[in-house]
């Protein structure tokens, strides 16, 4: 089952287009996108996430959410604590790193997100409305308690600022504005916009992909210098955080789609909040670390194996 769902989860437009440029930047081919389009294809992207989640949350009903909201504050703050504990366990880093690697893995990445609502969509499995608001709370939570931890230990560290940086941050702004789009406007007054945010999604999904698999690339240039320990934490932690995040969801009474959801936001690694958080707060964290090991180790690989891994432990669960 897991082998099938593996397959299928390959063959996608934007899964391939992320190995293509992958290969295409380590054959030193010149496929990069220009810059002035990397932060538009992100915007719309989170935009279009929130818009979707918005628009399905205006016909949800408050009692369908509770026991997700739960489970997803629960994840928040035990993803973080398994991965800076394992940090400090087998490779040694220090509280800073280890806790700046932890708001990385405590945190959600949107992009696997974004991914796996398209590779759930290509196979026809449904999942709840509101999977957008448990991205938004995972990605907060888990940064808020790396912070807390590297506070506690070394009593250094801008939390206010920190904690500024998430919430004010691009990444939470545009897809809260999304919600609150989607969820104003509702379905019906939004079928007008379907065109662009529905219509053009998959395609600007696979041009982002093009840029990160050159992005990534790059980063894994520097694996070598990370250290095995750091490579096989950054695929270990997603596996075991995915696990426990799809048992939460099984016990929330997820469908199997929303098992899967809650398996991969639990396992992913944030690039995008957690770096502005970490260096407002723990300025002198590592960036060759945390960089490396969320978008050189653990985003492709969660790209590739991950998300077909997590639907088939949802469809196990489920």
């Amino acid at each position: 089952m897991i082998a099938s769902a593996l397959t299928d989860g390959l063959l996608t437009a934007p899964v391939i287009a992320f190995l293509v440029a992958m290969l295409a930047t380590f054959l030193r081919f010149d496929i990069r996108l220009p810059d002035s389009l990397y932060p538009v294809l992100s915007s719309f992207l989170l935009l279009a996430i929130g818009i979707k989640g918005g628009k399905a949350l205006s016909e949800t009903s408050p009692a369908d959410m509770w026991k997700p909201l739960i489970a997803s504050l629960v994840l928040g703050f035990i993803t973080p604590l398994i991965a800076f504990y394992l940090f400090r366990l087998i490779t040694k880093f220090n509280v800073i790193n280890a806790a700046a690697l932890a708001a990385h893995y405590g945190s959600v990445s949107a992009v696997t997100f974004t991914v796996l609502l398209t590779s759930l969509e290509s196979r026809e499995m449904t999942y709840e409305s509101f999977a957008a608001g448990l991205l938004a709370i995972l990605e907060i939570v888990g940064i808020i308690v790396a912070l807390f931890l590297a506070r506690n230990a070394t009593q250094s560290g801008s939390w206010k600022s920190g904690l500024s940086e998430v919430i004010r941050g691009k990444s939470i702004t545009l897809l809260v504005a999304g919600l609150i789009i989607g969820a104003v406007v509702g379905k019906e007054r939004l079928m007008p916009v379907d065109p662009v945010f529905v219509g053009l999604f998959t395609g600007a999904l696979t041009l982002f992909l093009l840029e990160l698999g050159v992005v990534a690339a790059e980063r894994m240039r520097d694996v070598k210098e990370a250290g095995i320990r750091l490579v096989l934490l950054g695929i270990a932690i997603p596996l075991c955080n995915g696990f426990i995040g799809a048992a939460a969801g099984s016990l929330a009474g997820l469908s199997t789609g929303g098992v899967a959801i809650m398996a991969t936001l639990a396992g992913s690694a944030s690039y995008i909040a957690a770096p502005a958080a970490v260096k407002a707060a723990l300025p002198t964290a590592s960036p060759g670390i945390y960089v490396t090991a969320s978008l050189g180790i653990t985003f492709p690989f969660n790209l590739t194996i991950g998300i077909p891994s997590y639907i088939g432990m949802a469809n196990l669960l489920s």
